[in-house]
């Protein structure tokens, strides 16, 4: 599961990250509200993480901007006033919840989960291609043959797949949707998690296949 973080407080920033890396989060950070929103328009997240001051443009502002473009991402508003005005704006411009600086790290995760749940709950847990299923709420990937529980990079590259399934998706499009702008992970990498979940797809007896063109990306196909 993918989220941005929009906090100018570098070292807090720092320690929520870190946070959530640990808890499988993958993260990206940014440190102004103008970042925050050229990133939002040009990945894909599963939910946003915004405090409410920031340089450039506020969290406010940023979660007004989504949601007049008909965004229904999870937004969780961060605050580090206490006043009921400040909360009640955030749920009026369309925050999913809000949290008070300082929070205790439970509390936010318990939140994180809450709300990510709620949008997961909206949608269709479950992508079908040929006779694979991906549950998207256990992360398991079952045939009639038997079942897998993908890690998480594993699961956010077939989701991918399964998403679009005939569409090549280039390796560069892997590395900025899954892995973020700001990794220093090789491009080699995405070949590797292919290899992963082609084997996976084998042991499932899969009438389906990743299919690799030259120069061009990877797509998920039915087995000729």
């Amino acid at each position: 599961m993918r989220l941005l973080l929009a906090e100018d407080e570098r070292s807090l920033s720092k320690a929520i990250v870190t946070i959530l890396r640990k808890n499988n989060y993958e993260v990206d950070p940014v440190y102004d509200g103008q970042d925050a929103i050229d990133y939002l328009e040009n990945g894909t997240y599963d939910g946003a993480i915004l405090d409410i001051m920031m340089p450039r443009m506020d969290g406010l502002s940023v979660l007004k901007k989504l949601r007049a473009g008909g965004s229904q991402l999870p937004v969780l508003i961060l605050t580090a006033r206490s006043e009921i005005d400040d909360k009640v704006a955030g749920l009026d411009s369309g925050a999913n919840d809000y949290l008070t600086k300082p929070f205790a790290v439970p509390e936010l995760m318990a939140r994180i989960r809450a709300m990510t749940r709620t949008q997961s709950a909206q949608n269709s847990s479950q992508l079908t291609f040929g006779n694979i299923t991906l549950d998207q709420t256990t992360f398991e990937l079952s045939s009639p043959g038997g079942k897998f529980r993908l890690a998480n990079k594993e699961f956010q590259m077939l989701e991918l797949l399964m998403s679009n399934p005939h569409h090549l998706i280039s390796t560069e499009q892997f590395m900025e949707k899954i892995w973020g702008f700001e990794s220093e992970a090789d491009l080699s990498v995405v070949w590797v998690y292919i290899s992963y979940l082609r084997k996976k797809l084998t042991a499932l007896d899969a009438d389906v296949q990743i299919k690799a063109s030259r120069n061009a990306g990877y797509s998920l196909e039915e087995k000729n």
